[in-house]
């Protein structure tokens, strides 16, 4: 029972923290996701593919989240984005208050989405808000089709499914129909995407999509 409280304690400083962080990205304006999945699904890739397409069409910011290096963040860096990275020292998930710290460094102003790339892992980062708008998970052919079945909380706490390494599906044990549609049976309101960072299939759907989401919140 103790164990309990204290984990409960633990996520309501965690969603007080969050719920600051909403406001200040609300403030300004700024839609905010939260890219989750487990390690090697491709988040950094489909990240620069994004921010290749979306040069000089929206102003774009970065928060890296990883257990050890900044390898992320200098590949993100590449593209002229201003980018903060967190390391977490061997913590599987990135946190509300490690996001504030983040912000803290970050100029806000004129910024239209900020992504918030977050460590490799479908576990615990599904039961920590960090004050994003939503949470968009990837989910890579490579990995079968049955990922949403074995890791429903991140599925079911998710607004965005993207199906990512579609152009190997000739060659791994994954049906998109049925990693679909597993997905659906956790959460029917996902909206989903197929993307290829090989061949550049769906970059552009997704990242026109992030634009209108972009685009809405300042209003």
């Amino acid at each position: 029972m103790s164990v309990v409280t204290i984990e409960r304690k633990v996520l309501e400083k965690n969603d007080e923290l969050a719920r600051q962080n909403r406001e200040l990205f609300n403030k300004h304006g700024i839609f905010v996701i939260n890219l989750v999945s487990s390690p090697g699904a491709g988040k950094t890739s489909l990240l620069e593919k994004t921010l290749e397409y979306l040069n000089d069409k929206i102003k774009v910011s970065v928060i890296e989240g990883d257990v050890q290096t900044d390898l992320d963040a200098q590949r993100v860096a590449k593209f002229g984005v201003p980018v903060v990275q967190i390391v977490t020292n061997g913590g599987c998930h990135l946190e509300a208050r490690l996001v504030q710290d983040a912000l803290a460094k970050m100029d806000l102003k004129g910024i239209d989405l900020l992504v918030i790339e977050n460590v490799g892992n479908l576990v615990c980062p599904a039961g920590y808000d960090l004050g994003e708008a939503m949470k968009v998970v990837i989910a890579s052919t490579t990995e079968g089709d049955d990922k949403p079945l074995k890791y429903p909380a991140m599925f079911r706490n998710a607004s965005v499914l993207i199906m990512n390494k579609i152009d190997l599906v000739p060659y791994v044990n994954c049906r998109l129909s049925e990693l679909k549609r597993n997905a659906l049976q956790i959460n029917p309101k996902l909206i989903d995407f197929e993307t290829s960072c090989t061949t550049g299939f769906g970059i552009k759907e997704w990242s026109d999509w992030l634009i209108t989401q972009s685009g809405a919140a300042k209003k």
